[in-house]
Order: C-alpha cells, then sequence, then structure tokens
C-alpha cells in the first residue's frame, strides 16, 4: 500500500459514530460467506471511505461459544461495522459490549436475513413480525456499549402490506434508541422461497424506502437491494436518502462499485486506484497470510471479480482459480494471473 493510501487510511480508521455515519453514505452489505476480513481488505484497497459490514456474527456464538476469533480484524479495515444476529436481549447485549472491546464503533443488528438457519434460532428476518423485541434487544445493546446500534431490516415478510409494516417496525425501534436503518426493499418470504431467491424474487419497492426517509426526517436511512452501480447510488442520494448499501455489485465488481466511490460520494480527490494496483496491493497482505498457515486461496476466491468486464478476465479467474488449489501456492499467482491480463503494467 502506498503511503498516500496508508494516510487515507489512518484518517479513515476509528471508531467514532460521526465518522462511521459519514461513511455509511456508501456501503458494502454484511454478506455471509463473502465479507470475511479478507474481502474487506480488497475492498478497502479501492475505498478508503465506504463502511464495511462484517458476515453476521450470531450473539450465542460469541457469548455462548466463546468464539471471540470472529471479531478479529485488521486497523485498516475501518471504517468497519459489526453485524450481529440474535433475539436473546441480555446474549445480544453482551455480544454488542464484546464487539465494542474488540474495535467497533458501530453494531448493527440483523433483521433481515431470511434463510433456515437464522428462522431457526428465531432472529433475521423473522423477527420483523415483533418489533417489540427488536426494541428490547436494541434498547439492551444501547445501554451496554457506547458503538452505535444499528438496524438491517426487510420492507416486510410473507403477506405483510409494507406500506403499513415497515412505519410501525421503524417508530417502535426508533422509540428504543436506533436512529440510523438500511432497508432492503423487498419482503423476505419466509416459506416457499430459498434465500438465494429471496435476494432476487420479491419485488424491489424503492419508493418506498423513499417515502420512509420523507415520513421519518429524523432517521438515517440507507437503501439496499438489487443497486448494481454507482449511478444508481448517486441517484438515491439526490432522492433524499442518507446512504446507499450494495451487496452482489460490490463483490463480484469491487473495482467498478468502489474504484470511484471515494471521488464521486464522498468528494474525495485523490486519484482511483486501479484494478491493477488493488492486486498489487494485496500480494504482501497474501503472503504474510500464507506465512502465517493459511491458504491463499482464502484472499484470492474474492479477488475473481477484479477485472469484470475487460479482456483476460476469464483467464485471471482460472488461472486465481487453479492456481490458488496447488500445493504450496503463494502470493506469486496474482503476478501469473495479472500476466494474463492484456495491457497490465508490469511489476516495478
Amino acid at each position: 500500500m502506498t503511503p498516500d493510501r496508508q494516510e487515507r487510511d489512518r484518517s479513515a480508521t476509528g471508531g467514532s459514530p460521526s465518522l462511521i455515519e459519514r461513511a455509511s453514505r456508501l456501503s458494502v452489505a454484511p454478506m455471509m460467506d463473502w465479507t470475511d476480513r479478507h474481502c474487506r481488505m480488497l475492498h478497502r484497497q479501492f475505498s478508503a471511505r465506504a463502511l464495511l459490514y462484517t458476515e453476521m456474527v450470531t450473539a450465542p456464538a460469541l457469548v455462548r461459544g466463546g468464539a471471540l476469533h470472529l471479531l478479529d480484524h485488521d486497523a485498516a479495515e475501518h471504517p468497519l461495522a459489526l453485524q450481529l444476529g440474535g433475539s436473546e436481549p441480555e446474549e445480544l447485549a453482551e455480544a454488542a459490549r464484546l464487539g465494542h472491546a474488540a474495535g467497533y464503533g458501530e453494531i448493527n443488528l440483523n433483521v433481515g436475513c431470511p434463510s433456515d438457519r437464522v428462522q431457526s434460532g428465531a432472529f433475521g428476518a423473522v423477527l420483523m413480525r415483533d418489533p417489540d423485541l427488536v426494541a428490547r434487544c436494541v434498547a439492551a445493546m444501547i445501554a451496554a456499549s457506547p458503538a452505535e446500534v444499528t438496524v438491517k431490516c426487510r420492507i416486510g415478510v410473507d403477506d405483510d402490506a409494507p406500506e403499513k409494516v415497515l412505519p410501525h417496525f421503524l417508530e417502535t425501534v426508533a422509540a428504543a434508541g436506533v436512529r440510523r436503518f438500511a432497508i432492503h426493499a423487498r419482503k423476505a418470504w419466509l416459506q416457499g422461497l430459498s434465500p438465494k431467491e429471496n435476494r432476487d424474487v420479491p419485488p424491489l419497492d424503492y419508493p418506498l424506502v423513499v417515502e420512509m426517509k420523507r415520513r421519518y426526517p429524523g432517521l438515517h436511512v440507507s437503501v439496499n437491494g438489487g443497486i448494481g452501480s454507482l449511478e444508481a447510488a448517486e441517484g438515491f442520494l439526490r432522492d433524499g436518502l442518507d446512504g446507499v448499501m450494495i451487496g452482489r455489485a460490490a463483490y463480484h465488481e469491487p473495482a467498478a462499485i468502489l474504484a470511484g466511490a471515494d471521488r464521486r460520494i464522498f468528494g474525495d480527490s485523490h486519484p482511483e486506484v486501479t484494478a491493477e494496483e488493488a492486486a498489487r496491493a494485496m500480494i504482501p497482505y497474501i503472503a504474510d497470510h500464507v506465512a502465517a498457515g493459511g491458504r491463499a486461496h482464502s484472499v484470492t476466491r474474492h479477488m475473481l471479480g477484479l477485472f469484470a468486464g475487460r479482456p483476460g478476465a476469464r483467464a485471471w479467474r482460472r488461472h486465481l482459480s487453479t492456481a490458488a488449489a496447488r500445493d504450496g501456492a503463494g502470493a506469486e499467482i496474482v503476478e501469473e494471473a495479472l500476466a494474463l491480463i492484456p495491457g497490465a503494467l508490469a511489476a516495478e
């Protein structure tokens, strides 16, 4: 990482609520099995300003299971928020306390995940049916930790009428002390649709999310769901929303989404980082990870979409995927793959 970018990262590091709220103007959604610490480090190469989220960490895993390693992260990942899953107020309060002690300045409660695994634990999107319980949970979390407590939710579940249930949900949870919400603009169908289908099949209702901001101007409202470009993000911000949360597009095409984010969304004048620069910035990180006993694949699997839409992208993906499976594979596989991208600058 260049000294210039190191300085930018230092300026973006920390957990103050004001910093994190500014960062939430554009955020990368928490995504299970995707937004781990290696993915976040890659995303941070492109944007020093966007807010990043952990994968969902369950409160029982932290409090009952003692899995504090799930909170591990690097200071360079900040501004960074921890997402928790759970439905027991005292347990969530302890998990929030642990999260703040680990250095997270925002603790987000998952009230949107529709997976069977989450439903069986009585948390995630199923909690939208019980806003009073969510209010008790966030009130306990707020009392236990100085970190800002936020909520990520859907617009409703199953046969709900979102225009009725969403305002009630927001009012109830806001009364307990939450001011910032990220709203996935789809219902969650808890019966009949898989988690994957729940990301695509229920129709999007962006106007409802915009209306919630107009109805509750004191709340900080971000929109999530199906957003695939910075142009779309800029449009939502012009419509009056406080933030935009992008998920799969930021993962599959990180250069397209994040390389221009600091300039276009945050007004940063620094030059954009290219996909080549980001790839090479990850080489020492991969080398350190492998030296510590990790596998190169754990990092490079998040880098497959770096050159999406460019000549050589398929060869890049193929080489990283196959080379990372070799015994003893290390950071050299990145330079090998870069050699397959036409126009990629040679390493200095």
